[in-house]
């Protein structure tokens, strides 16, 4: 069933776990080299203080510093052009992405530019950038995308408003500051939306064709954390070592989609982010029961699920969803039968879709969106 299929691992982020460890970022800044560090955020974690503090950390450590806290949620080329010009006044030579997953992304689209010039385009797919990059450190303050641990961007173009891609091993952080503490103050709708997220990585990286024995660590170890620690924050937000749980199986989720990638309910999701503005832990969350069950038709993921969760794990999803008041079907959300081809089509194209242990047709992908509906 777990047949050892050859892998090549290279850890490349360096993780600094625990309460409070933010305070160290102005040590790391110094130990990877860095002087002038351009603190890239979005307005709610300005207006929360996370920047502000994490500035006073890097300038009691002798650093300049510059913020740039205008990112957008599901950031476009237009957000990292606006940073990289922030940058490129401020002569940054060391990025720091503090926020959630689109801080993050838009970190490291603002370093391809900055170092290898051109614009986001020119990076879709993996290993184009030519020249060195410069050092980042991730400081997640949620506990979902796993970006910190990944080597990809996520890009909107302005314009289609197709996600890009863009990879290389370049691009991924020196060191991911992970402090619980940081998470805490979230509003809950981020909180579940984020939390469905990271299970979901944990889920779909299980079964990929791209899957491995490395990959599977991580995906069992951060599915593992992330569903103790969700219905736990569900009922204490305040409760740090359940949020801990949370970050840290983020993070392992983020590490196990670096070496497998996603699947199926990614590629739905993205078609209903862009077509009816769902945010991406609404849109994976509605679809992922309907995927399990699609995947499960075969044999040996059927196994790994049940390896998983002892029950049926579709039917476990569902509730997570229900217990964290999220909507269960596409109906709520405002999607109408009429809808579903041009969904499916949309899905179909989707990157993440050749990964799926089912390779989905568009038909496929009608019946995936009708059984959500």
């Amino acid at each position: 069933m777990y047949a050892l299929i050859p892998f090549d691992h290279q850890p490349r982020t360096r993780l600094v776990f625990g309460n409070g460890t933010l305070s160290r970022v102005g040590e790391l800044v110094r130990e990877y080299g860095g002087s002038r560090v351009l603190v890239v955020s979005d307005p709610g974690i300005v207006k929360a203080g996370y920047t502000e503090r994490a500035s006073g950390f890097l300038t009691e450590a002798g650093l300049a510093v510059e913020i740039f806290g205008e990112v957008r949620e599901n950031p476009s080329t237009e957000d990292v052009d606006a940073c990289v010009k922030v940058a490129r006044d401020f002569g940054a030579d060391f990025i720091i992405g503090l926020g959630g997953g689109s801080s993050m992304d838009t970190a490291k689209g603002c370093n391809f530019i900055l170092t290898n010039g051109g614009r986001m385009h020119d990076y879709w797919g993996t290993g184009k950038a030519t020249k060195p990059m410069l050092p980042i450190i991730a400081i997640p303050t949620t506990a979902g995308t796993g970006s910190e641990c990944q080597s990809y961007a996520l890009i909107s173009d302005a314009e289609t408003h197709v996600k890009m891609a863009c990879g290389d091993p370049k691009a991924a952080a020196r060191a991911a500051i992970l402090d619980p503490e940081l998470t805490v103050s979230q509003p809950r709708r981020v909180t579940v939306c984020t939390g469905i997220d990271a299970l979901s990585h944990a889920l779909e990286t299980a079964v990929t064709k791209k899957r491995n024995a490395l990959s599977m660590l991580y995906s069992r170890e951060g599915f593992r954390l992330c569903h103790a620690g969700f219905p736990r924050v569900l009922r204490d937000p305040k409760d740090t070592e359940a949020r801990g749980m949370m970050l840290l199986g983020a993070a392992y989720a983020g590490i196990a989609i670096e070496n497998s990638m996603l699947g199926a309910a990614h590629s739905c999701a993205n078609p209903l982010t862009a077509l009816f503005h769902l945010t991406h832990g609404d849109a994976v969350g509605v679809m992922l029961p309907h995927v399990i069950r699609f995947n499960a038709q075969q044999p040996e993921i059927a196994a790994i699920y049940e390896s998983y969760f002892d029950g049926d794990l579709a039917d476990r999803v569902s509730e997570l969803l229900w217990e964290a008041q999220m909507p269960r079907t596409l109906t709520e959300h405002g999607v109408k039968e009429e809808n579903l081809r041009d969904l499916a089509e949309m899905a179909a194209k989707q990157w993440t879709a050749q990964f799926n242990p089912r390779l989905p047709s568009v038909e496929d992908f009608v019946e995936l969106y009708r059984a959500a509906l």
